[in-house]
């Protein structure tokens, strides 16, 4: 899985090795938090279950290398992908420069193309894959500030969507999983006004866990989820009801 190293990406690692699988954490720049969530994946006994990548997810070549490594390393194909990384540039509209950009499109948009495009040639030769992207509930109702965020996770979906088309007839499957307010280091570091306007506008009136969107990427990672493809799932509190 790509962006492993803390948030939503531990709790769905830590998850999916509970599941069963092993997990390589494709990060890059946090090496202590990447180190944290192999300890954590490992707690089941197997701590050969789970290594650590670091790679630069906007460049193809570096990706490249991160799969051919962990497939050397446990002699085997990469089948389930879960494409979390994600960065954010926040500013308003006519503010927003160039660089704020094409900084988050080349990570969260182009980073997600490249581990999709290289993780789907195993799965076509295995007949079988699972692929997750993790979108936001900003892709269906937008964000202030976020132009740039709101663009990618929109993309995602629409990336996904025709991944899930192309791929389907080899037996693999395509999803999205769009987050809402989800209580991370990110939100804790708004402003506690900021935070009570979320809350009001989620009709479950709380902040959801990185646990809770775990719960849903585990799912979708299953046998239980042969027949999902192409679903964007919001786990959101009811926040994004209605797109």
């Amino acid at each position: 899985m790509t962006g492993g190293s803390r948030g939503i990406g531990r709790a769905c690692a830590v998850a999916l090795a509970q599941a069963g699988h092993r997990v390589a954490v494709l990060y890059g720049h946090d090496d202590a938090g990447a180190a944290e969530t192999v300890a954590a994946c490992g707690r089941d006994g197997r701590p050969e279950h789970a290594m650590a990548v670091k790679a630069d997810i906007a460049d193809p070549s570096a990706v490249n290398a991160a799969f051919d490594e962990v497939e050397k390393a446990w002699n085997g194909r990469v089948t389930v992908l879960v494409a979390n990384a994600g960065v954010n540039r926040d500013g308003l509209l006519l503010r927003m420069g160039d660089d704020q950009w094409a900084d988050v499109i080349a990570t969260n948009l182009t980073g997600a193309f490249n581990a999709v495009r290289r993780a789907s040639q195993g799965m076509v030769r295995a007949r079988w894959g699972r692929i997750v992207t993790m979108s936001s509930v900003a892709a269906m109702s937008g964000s202030a500030g976020q132009v740039n965020y709101g663009a990618t996770k929109a993309g995602l979906i629409g990336m996904t969507r025709s991944v899930a088309r192309e791929l389907a007839s080899r037996n693999i499957t395509a999803n999205v999983v769009a987050p809402g307010p989800i209580w991370s280091a990110m939100t804790e570091a708004l402003g506690e006004a900021r935070r009570d306007e979320m809350v009001k506008a989620t009709p479950l009136g709380r902040f959801g866990t990185a646990e809770e969107v775990a719960a849903v990427v585990a799912f979708l990672c299953s046998d239980a989820a042969a027949y999902v493809t192409g679903a964007v799932i919001p786990v959101d509190g009811g926040m994004g009801m209605g797109n």
